[in-house]
């Protein structure tokens, strides 16, 4: 059973609030430097809730690569959003590629429960595998935060999210992440930077070059083993957002 008693750091909210203050008459940027939004349109900052980090300092077992982004524990920047944007993706149906997870329930990746420690995330099999989200209805969808494994700094390889409306990810399929440097999943060469895992997950902005959020029901993200183990875990996903209209 999963803990529900997750304490809820506050300190990364409190900066970005302070950050997007002193953003007024230019861009905010979000995550990996995209641009959150234009000043003067009415956004806010996601009030994302983080866990209690597991671990200090950068990993010492994890060489900088030049696929990889460098590790920081500065305060993320906020990501601004249209008001009245939440987590979609909260106790909603997970299906996967391993129905049969080796530790955990699917159902850990969307309760709420970002914690990290034993009991609180699922472990898929090796190789490449997925996990799907069912936003129950079409969404638009803003950013996207996945927590893999975070109580040691390690790095998941071939991370890619995808958004569709087709439960099969056969026909408009809208790519909005790819680490996958070489295809070595084969769903395309990937554009993206590796990154260390910490309490912080890793924010993805769900946007268009003009702003616009991606739509779509379903949400899939992929990963193939990490730096660690050939496994493939999720803690927790929050897909922020709001019905399409």
């Amino acid at each position: 059973m999963k803990t529900k008693d997750s304490l809820l750091w506050t300190m990364a909210w409190a900066a970005g609030v302070c950050c997007a203050l002193g953003l007024a008459g230019s861009w905010a940027m979000g995550a990996d430097g995209a641009p959150a939004g234009k000043a003067g349109d009415n956004l806010v900052p996601l009030e994302i809730k983080l866990p209690r980090p597991l671990f200090q300092g950068t990993p010492k077992n994890i060489k900088p690569t030049p696929t990889m982004e460098k590790y920081s524990e500065k305060p993320r920047p906020p990501f601004l959003a249209p008001p009245g944007c939440t987590n979609l993706a909260l106790n909603k149906k997970v299906t996967s590629s391993d129905m049969a997870p080796v530790v955990g329930e699917l159902s850990y990746v969307t309760d709420g429960d970002k914690e990290g420690s034993d009991g609180s995330f699922v472990e898929l099999g090796p190789d490449k595998q997925w996990v799907q989200i069912d936003l129950g209805e079409t969404a638009e969808i803003y950013a996207v935060v996945v927590w893999h494994y975070h109580a040691e700094g390690r790095v998941y390889h071939d991370v890619i999210v995808q958004v569709s409306d087709d439960p099969d990810f056969i026909e408009n399929v809208k790519t909005i992440f790819n680490n996958d440097f070489d295809n070595s999943s084969g769903l395309g060469l990937g554009k993206n930077l590796e990154y260390i895992e910490d309490y912080r997950g890793k924010l993805i902005d769900a946007r268009n070059e003009k702003g616009e959020p991606v739509k779509g029901r379903y949400v899939r993200l992929y990963s193939k083993g990490n730096t660690s183990n050939d496994m493939n875990h999720y803690v927790e996903v929050d897909v922020y957002g709001k019905p399409a209209k």
